[in-house]
This record gives structure tokens, C-alpha cells and sequence, in this order.
């Protein structure tokens, strides 16, 4: 059963979506860590998830500022990728302490909120560096702006016009499937953005396998520990 994996991280840990490439089906699992769903049998050929893989030891991500411009005015989506030093922090206060000894800047609670996602998967791929080709970085926001005829989404996806399009744009690669996560995932920690996102994840997680999908920077540079920087979509 050859299995292709989009994921996102939520409040319950990672919401992974899965589509089997022979049948067509699709269904998701909730994982409380990304090492549970990257281990798991049968494995997926690609697992595409929307977190930082690659880190700069300083500076901006070529992948996020490109991102960035691309998306025009959804461009804020991005969150800049976090200078790997700060992932040895134990609080935002010394996350900030870190990165302003680096960069003579402080870092935005936003990017805090994910460190702890970001370890998640950074420690993984340095502890298992076989597994890095098939765990590729992808942004939903930027897989949506492809399925989207190359055009940014208007609305956010917290508000109920963003989910609608959001909705649209996934039904004609997903159909029924796209709805039954919606209805089944009404559960605490999992919200519909993020079943929506970890599906936009799967999108590319196909196109991956197809070799049609696109990629953000390229060719893209690769951090002190061999991860590429980038995004795919």
C-alpha cells in the first residue's frame, strides 16, 4: 500500500493525513509526537509537514523570504524560521536573551510557539538523517496559493470565508474525504484549520511523488547539520 502523509502540527500534537496512491482513500490519525507518526507501519513514501526543517545559524531563510514575497498579502503567514541556537532555550525569556546575543534582535512570541515543534522534528532527522528525503518542509499557505491558480488566498484561515474557499480548492483532489475529517476531528486540541492545512500538506505530498511539485528556494542551501532549506509545494 504505497502511502503518501501531509501534516500539521495542532494543540493535541500533529494531525497527519494519509492517502493511499492505489485506492484513492484517505484517512488521518492525530499522533501526541512526530516520532510516533514517522515511525509508524506501514511508512509513508513522503511526509510532507508544514514546520521549519532546515536552520540558519543566523540571519533569514531564503525559503521564507521568497514565501513571503510570493504570497503578497498573506505573506505574514510565514513566520520567519527560528536561528537554530534558540532550540537549546527553556523559555521565551531566554530564547530572546539567545537570539539577541546572535542577531542583536528579539524573537517573536509566534516563532516561540512552534520551538518546541521544531525540536520535535530537528532532533528526529539529526538522530535519523536517512529519513530526510522523505520528510520535505511544505507551507499549506503556499500549497494553496498553487492550488489556486498561482494566486494568494484573500481571506485568513480561521475565519469562516477562508475556511470555505480553503474547502473548495481541496474537494476536487479529495472529495468526500476532505468533509469526513472535518466532521470526525470536532475534538479538543485539533482544530478545522489545521485538518484543512495538514490536507493542503497531503496536495503536495502527491505532487512530491508525481515529481511536479514546485520548490522555494532553489536550489536551496542547507543548514550546519546537512537539512535543506526550503519550502515544497
Amino acid at each position: 500500500m504505497p502511502l503518501i502523509c501531509g501534516v500539521d502540527g495542532c494543540r493535541a500534537g500533529w494531525i497527519a493525513v494519509f492517502k493511499d496512491l492505489d485506492a484513492g482513500d484517505a484517512f488521518w490519525h492525530v499522533f501526541a509526537t512526530f516520532t510516533q507518526l514517522a515511525s509508524r507501519t506501514p511508512a509513508p513514501q513522503v511526509i510532507a509537514v508544514d514546520i521549519p526543517i532546515g536552520l540558519p545559524d543566523r540571519g533569514s531563510r531564503d525559503c521564507d523570504l521568497d514565501a513571503r514575497k510570493k504570497l503578497g498579502c498573506r505573506g505574514c503567514c510565514v513566520f520567519p524560521a527560528p536561528v537554530r541556537p534558540v532550540l537549546a532555550s527553556k523559555s521565551y525569556q531566554e530564547a530572546c536573551r539567545i537570539r539577541f546575543s546572535v542577531e542583536m534582535k528579539k524573537m517573536s512570541s509566534q516563532a516561540w510557539g512552534i520551538v518546541p515543534k521544531i525540536r520535535e522534528v530537528d532532533t528526529l532527522l539529526r538522530q535519523n538523517p536517512q529519513m530526510a528525503p522523505k520528510i520535505r518542509e511544505v507551507h499549506p499557505e503556499v500549497s494553496f496559493f498553487h492550488m489556486n491558480r498561482h494566486s494568494p488566498l484573500p481571506d485568513g484561515k480561521k475565519t469562516g470565508a477562508g475556511q470555505a474557499r480553503r474547502l473548495n480548492l481541496l474537494q476536487p483532489h479529495f472529495g468526500s474525504f476532505v468533509n469526513s475529517a472535518l466532521e470526525a476531528g470536532k475534538q479538543p486540541g485539533c482544530a478545522n484549520d489545521d485538518i484543512l492545512d495538514a490536507f493542503a500538506a497531503m496536495w503536495t505530498a502527491e505532487r512530491i511523488v508525481r515529481g511536479t511539485a514546485s520548490q522555494i528556494a532553489h536550489p536551496p542551501r542547507v543548514d550546519s547539520f546537512g537539512l535543506s532549506m526550503e519550502i515544497v509545494a
